[in-house]
């Protein structure tokens, strides 16, 4: 790990700053800034150019260098709190040691973020150091990482486990969902004749030739709008589920995401963050009934009534993330069900609760919705979102989705 900042001046040619330097440019490249040997050799000379007065200007010369977009600034702020402080780093191994038990009334504070994905860059480069045993393992009748990680519950997965299931995530691609309109765009291979277009390209030559323009209907990528739930029961599920709607937003630009509890919460703006990281903490910062109850009768009427006009034209798919499981139930929750369904071009329910073999649709909430939804489908692993991905690409969800087959059972 790398030594105290010297503020102190110190012989030219003395002291292991360069070497430092590219340690702390490792930390970053692992932590996922694009950050190479140009980056580094840069940092050695701005350093040398600049000197080193104090922790405030060699703080800014390296930031200089390093960052590159506005989104990177957060992990280099932290990084660098983290890689020069050498005594704080050592205390926090002592603590994470130690045998002793936190005080009963002690407030844990919430991680910022990207500090868990800092820890694991900084921790790495001193586990390597370590000498291991050497292990001649047979994988010829075993199975890969990513096969055993398709089939894993997220609410079973650890921490390594969700970093590498929001690698996967982010490469599943939504391709083939694109909508006919009534808007028609030139096109040479077009089925009709656009005779505006034809008639003034006709006064080019006088009007003595009649060249044929034709035209087709414009496709566009229809919105999706997501209203997942953020109860106890649902959490585990939601926080991954956010992940898949980053990486789609990032793709699409026309993504919509409500969180409800006990209220909605509209956190479209804070996925539009390029870093993951920092949108999953907005969004946790701008809900206040994160992990408590959950009342979806009340949040599926103030979206019907704030929201549902603005978001769901143009053929909208909403994904209702819940589980179901509401309080009160009755005809109010099939009534707003309904004014939903109307409002959009499909309606896909994704319940964790599918992930039993033996679920039945006893529940009086979940009786209450499923006559007014398209498909009902699973949602607890990575094989799941990779069939909801095929279904949103296609029209067609399948018999073995069909909700009114729970009803009948």
């Amino acid at each position: 790990m790398a030594d105290d900042l010297a503020l102190a001046e110190a012989p030219k040619g003395s002291g292991r700053l360069a070497e430092n330097i590219l340690y702390f440019a490792r930390a970053l490249r692992a932590a996922g800034l694009p950050v190479g040997p140009g980056s580094v050799i840069d940092a050695v000379r701005a350093v040398d150019a600049a000197g080193v007065g104090d922790r405030v200007d060699f703080r800014a010369t390296l930031r200089a260098v390093f960052v590159k977009k506005h989104e990177q600034a957060l992990i280099f702020e932290q990084a660098f709190d983290i890689f020069w402080r050498r005594r704080g780093l050592i205390d926090k191994l002592i603590a994470m040691m130690s045998p002793m038990a936190e005080p009963p009334n002690a407030e844990k504070a919430k991680a910022p973020a990207g500090a868990t994905r800092l820890s694991d860059a900084m921790f790495k480069r001193e586990a390597d150091k370590l000498e291991r045993p050497q292990l001649e393992l047979d994988y010829r009748l075993t199975m890969s990482q990513d096969e055993v990680l398709q089939r894993k519950d997220f609410a079973q997965m650890t921490a390594d486990e969700i970093a590498r299931a929001r690698q996967l995530i982010s490469r599943m691609r939504l391709d083939h969902d694109d909508l006919r309109t009534r808007r028609m765009v030139a096109d040479a291979r077009g089925a009709r004749i656009d005779p505006r277009r034809s008639f003034r390209r006709s006064l080019r030559a006088g009007g003595a030739s009649i060249e044929l323009l034709r035209r087709s209907p414009a496709t566009r990528k229809p919105p999706i709008v997501a209203i997942c739930d953020i109860s106890g029961s649902m959490s585990d599920y939601t926080r991954v589920f956010l992940h898949f709607l980053h990486a789609l937003a990032e793709q699409r630009g026309r993504v919509h995401t409500f969180l409800f509890g006990t209220r909605l919460s509209n956190v479209t703006r804070a996925l539009r963050h390029k870093d993951p990281d920092q949108a999953l903490a907005e969004c946790s910062a701008s809900v206040e009934d994160w992990s408590g109850g959950t009342r979806i009768a009340d949040s599926l009427h103030n979206f019907n009534r704030l929201w549902s006009r603005r978001v769901l034209g143009q053929g909208a798919t909403v994904l209702l993330f819940t589980d179901g499981l509401e309080r009160e139930g009755g005809a109010d929750l099939a009534r707003e069900m309904e004014r939903l369904h109307k409002s959009c071009r499909r309606l896909i329910w994704l319940n964790p609760l599918l992930r039993y073999d033996r679920f039945e649709a006893k529940a009086q909430g979940i009786r209450a919705m499923l006559p007014h939804v398209d498909a009902f489908r699973p949602i607890h692993d990575l094989a799941s979102i990779e069939d909801l991905v095929k279904a949103l690409s296609s029209e067609d969800d399948g018999k073995a989705f069909n909700p009114r087959a729970w009803l009948r059972g």
